[in-house]
């Protein structure tokens, strides 16, 4: 089937790890867990990764067990100064021009500090949506109902859709959808055997979306 969509994940994703932005958001979410629940640094950085290790987000694992009001968690770790850590990115610009099929961010964080990333990269007029956290329902990904609810609202089937992503957890649901899945970064067998492609770096997933949509399918790479 022809290549619809390609969703793109934000953090770490569409810029690359190396910025340190993604740090800096770590390290907020630490001082957040620390101040609501008293801890000392040590016992609120293995709570929060205890967190996001069994419920896809820290946020998630504190709404659970300690009724956190996700507006303000969400408002408190976001607030960082992205034009820190990134500047406009001419080549992703260029090669988001050159990509005919529909893009959209697909992303845990809020849509306010996605729109931000965006706009500090230079690129957020290639995208047609944002899908965040609150569009889920709060339901983070790998919840797969997060996955159907994107593509219901984009009205493609799984099989027209590619996921660029850096967190190997979140592709088997788009997988089991028929999505094509794209790994950015390194990866070490395991996190790669659940991706049908694994690229360095988004400006080789978005090389690898102009490939596919220019040879008239999408898809996993022949065996």
């Amino acid at each position: 089937m022809p290549l619809s969509t390609v969703l793109f994940d934000l953090d770490n994703t569409i810029y690359p790890a190396s910025s340190g932005l993604m740090k800096g958001i770590d390290s907020r979410i630490n001082e957040y867990v620390k101040n609501l629940l008293d801890l000392d640094d040590a016992r609120a950085l293995q709570l929060r990764k205890q967190y996001y290790v069994e419920y896809g987000t820290t946020l998630h694992g504190l709404q659970l067990h300690h009724r956190v009001d996700p507006d303000d968690y969400l408002a408190f770790v976001h607030d960082v100064a992205i034009e820190a850590f990134l500047a406009s990115d001419a080549e992703l610009d260029h090669l988001l021009s050159e990509l005919r099929a529909g893009k959209a961010i697909f992303t845990n964080a809020p849509a306010s500090y996605a729109r931000r990333v965006l706009a500090v990269l230079g690129i957020e007029r290639h995208f047609s949506h944002v899908f965040d956290i609150h569009y889920s329902g709060l339901r983070p990904k790998p919840d797969p109902a997060a996955y159907q609810a994107v593509l219901g609202a984009l009205g493609i089937e799984g099989s027209a859709a590619m996921l660029v992503e850096d967190t190997a957890k979140n592709l088997p649901p788009a997988r089991a959808l028929g999505m094509t899945t794209v790994l950015v970064g390194e990866a070490d067998e395991r996190a790669a055997a659940l991706a049908d492609y694994v690229v360095p770096d988004v400006l080789a997933a978005t090389r690898l979306a102009i490939e596919l949509e220019r040879a008239g399918h999408a898809g996993a790479p022949a065996q």
